[in-house]
């Protein structure tokens, strides 16, 4: 459970703006959508292995 503790004189905004970047850092909405409908395995071993590809060559390109 994501929550903030607001300050006596802190304005709303600046406590609206740290709690929506408390929550995308903890990963909720990630979560949620990932969760939202169900995938197969052999897709998510196939999105696992596109992702490596992806990283691998990127990390080769910054290496040049």
């Amino acid at each position: 459970m994501v929550g903030i503790i607001i300050g006596d004189s802190e304005p709303i905004d600046r406590a609206i703006r740290r709690f929506k970047k408390k929550y995308e850092r903890s990963g909720i909405l990630k979560e949620v959508k990932k969760r939202a409908f169900y995938t197969k395995p052999s897709v998510k071993k196939r999105m696992k292995m596109s992702k490596a590809i992806r990283r691998s060559q990127r990390t080769a390109l910054e290496e040049m």
